[in-house]
């Protein structure tokens, strides 16, 4: 009935999985666990004490195939037609966490996100950026991921049918750096497949350092930047390529791209500080994208 799927790098998952299998078998209903290590380099020992489990297996890469290709690989593997995604970093943080995404399996065309939350307190020192960036823009109430039901979509807590999965799922010719969600997100939109919002979450645990998020959100930049130049997905889908368009209109966008590098240094020395601030993350990331497309 549930395959439950986890793509994994460098990350203990036995906590993780032993939650999720007690859950399960509380539930009463043919399940399976897959786990597929992404060519990890650590935590490789720990993690093969999961495939003692009842249904439940690890299995590890010999080398890295990327965000996209894994969870395909997951998808291809399941022998079951409920496929529910979980991030290696999560947790749930409800006891019926399981069974409450049991209770909306249906024959309707449309996929299932449970939410994310991150710890009620603020961690001290170079995690601080991620928290603030979690806690304001991804952890959302389901009325708020309602008023834009497909970009407040996360692939890190979702349900979705094997057979819709088919239709839509991660696409692997896109270059491995970020925002393969996004893109998942939008072809499930072209389509119309319907992305349901319950309030099921899972807290984020992988807090990156500041300076680590900062460089993953500038490859993330680079990426919507391809998705948008390859017309993969509209420049209006993203807040972020939609003020760019707006800058290139004005031709605003060598002026931003001239003053982001001029003050740069003081970005870096106020985001990578005790009291980040999100507009100034956003400006961040728009100066940054202005330097990609004046080159």
């Amino acid at each position: 009935m549930l395959s439950i799927l986890i793509p994994v790098y460098n990350y203990n998952i036995c906590p993780l999985v032993a939650t999720l299998h007690r859950q399960v078998l509380e539930c009463e209903i043919p399940f399976e666990i897959i786990c597929l290590d992404d060519g990890s380099q650590k935590f490789l020992s720990e993690n093969q004490e999961i495939s003692k489990l009842k249904n439940t297996g690890y299995s590890i890469l010999e080398k890295n195939i990327g965000r996209s290709a894994i969870r395909n690989l997951l998808a291809q593997k399941a022998i079951y037609d409920n496929l529910l995604f979980l991030d290696a970093d999560t947790i749930p943080v409800h006891e019926n966490f399981i069974s409450n995404y049991i209770s909306q399996i249906n024959d309707s065309k449309k996929i299932v996100y449970g939410g994310i939350r991150y710890q009620d307190i603020q961690p001290s020192g170079d995690e601080v950026l991620r928290w603030i960036y979690g806690t304001k823009r991804e952890a959302l109430t389901v009325s708020d991921r309602n008023k834009s039901p497909y970009i407040s979509f996360l692939t890190l807590n979702f349900l979705i049918k094997k057979s819709i999965f088919s239709e839509v799922n991660f696409n692997e010719s896109i270059p491995n750096l970020r925002h393969e969600d996004t893109l998942f997100s939008f072809e499930l939109m072209q389509n119309q497949i319907a992305i349901v919002h319950f309030e099921n979450p899972v807290y984020h645990l992988g807090l990156e350092h500041s300076q680590t998020f900062l460089r993953k959100s500038e490859e993330a930049v680079v990426a919507l930047k391809n998705l948008t130049d390859s017309n993969l997905i509209s420049t209006e889908y993203v807040k972020l390529s939609h003020y760019f368009q707006i800058l290139k209109k004005y031709y605003l966008q060598p002026l931003v791209a001239f003053c982001f590098r001029i003050t740069k240094p003081l970005f870096l020395k106020q985001l990578l500080g005790r009291k980040p601030s999100l507009l100034l993350f956003d400006l961040y990331r728009l100066g940054y994208y202005c330097t990609l497309k004046t080159k």
